[in-house]
């Protein structure tokens, strides 16, 4: 048998995926526009970079409220003192936009337990909430959670399409999962970690959560609360510095950065509501890898118009599926 048909027959048998290693595939990512931004931007005003090489948007547009899904995460080692938030909480949860579904859950012993799944009933996903257990380091660790809950993101299947008008104006490829967000309430410290220096901010845990949030599509926003266990200035430093990596890196915000708890969420909460609202989806070709369930790229978007954009740093290609 000739060397040339051997290597023909071995490339046959390559699998699909490695074959189409070379090329491009559709992808997405959520973009939030600064509510300074008035008015948001449009698709001409864009430029977005991927691995460092500017590449075309085929879509941009704003998400709507049925194509929605919000995660709010509270860690079970929070101080008890978080019962006086339990109805602002309420309120925030009741005051969503109908349409949006929504999921209580508690933080524990490395995942998200007690959760009232995902729904468009607002006030049965209030009735959900409850007083932190208050045991000290009950979560084990927040960002154990965190990669746990957007790995096995509950119910993914897929959603009622949200078709993306293109930039010319003709019906999109459909999203591959309703838009995912998590609001997680914690003191952010990772124990795991070692101590809370300032030398000592260089967490893998926290490392390993951004990348699966980044995986799984998830933009993950984030209140500081104090826990039952560490507390003080260097634990607030080291829980709001991992706090504001994973948010910042995933295209989302920590909202706090004072030394105790918050006199109220409520403005956090409000805030939180307005970041989802003014947030869009683009849509783009990127390159795909050897591996493409596992690789991701690096993007950047910016705009003419000088409006403030937030969108993950990196991005799985290929996510419309």
């Amino acid at each position: 048998m000739s060397k040339l048909l051997i290597a023909a027959i071995l490339f046959a048998s390559l699998p699909a995926a490695y074959a189409q290693q070379e090329g491009t595939a559709p992808t997405q990512i959520l973009v939030n526009v600064d509510a300074k931004s008035t008015p948001p931007p449009g698709a001409a005003d864009l430029t977005i970079s991927v691995n460092n090489r500017k590449e075309p948007l085929s879509a941009w547009f704003p998400l709507r409220p049925g194509g929605v899904q919000v995660a709010l995460l509270i860690d079970d080692g929070l101080r008890m003192s978080m019962a006086r938030e339990l109805g602002n909480l309420r309120t925030f949860i009741q005051s969503l936009s109908p349409g949006v579904e929504i999921l209580v859950g508690y933080m524990e012993n490395g995942r998200v337990v007690q959760m009232q799944p995902f729904t468009t009933d607002h006030a049965l996903a209030a009735s959900a909430l409850r007083i932190p257990e208050g045991v000290a380091g009950e979560s084990a660790s927040p960002y154990f959670c965190l990669s746990d809950f957007v790995k096995h993101w509950p119910g993914a299947q897929p959603p009622e399409p949200n078709v993306a008008p293109t930039i010319d104006g003709r019906s999109g490829a459909p999203s591959r999962q309703k838009s995912r967000f998590v609001l997680m309430i914690s003191n952010g410290v990772d124990p795991y970690n070692g101590n809370t220096s300032v030398m000592n901010q260089d967490s893998p845990y926290v490392q390993t959560a951004t990348l699966d949030a980044q995986r799984a599509g998830v933009a993950v926003y984030s209140i500081y609360y104090t826990d039952a266990g560490i507390r003080g200035p260097s634990a607030s430093f080291s829980g709001q510095s991992y706090l504001a990596q994973l948010s910042e890196a995933t295209g989302g915000v920590n909202y706090y950065e004072g030394s105790g708890n918050p006199v109220s969420m409520t403005p956090f909460l409000t805030a939180f509501q307005g970041a989802v609202a003014r947030t869009y989806i683009a849509t783009f070709d990127a390159p795909l890898g050897k591996d493409p369930a596992r690789d991701m790229v690096h993007v950047k978007i910016t705009s003419a118009s000088k409006a403030k954009l937030r969108a993950p740093e990196d991005v799985r290609p290929g996510n419309i599926e």
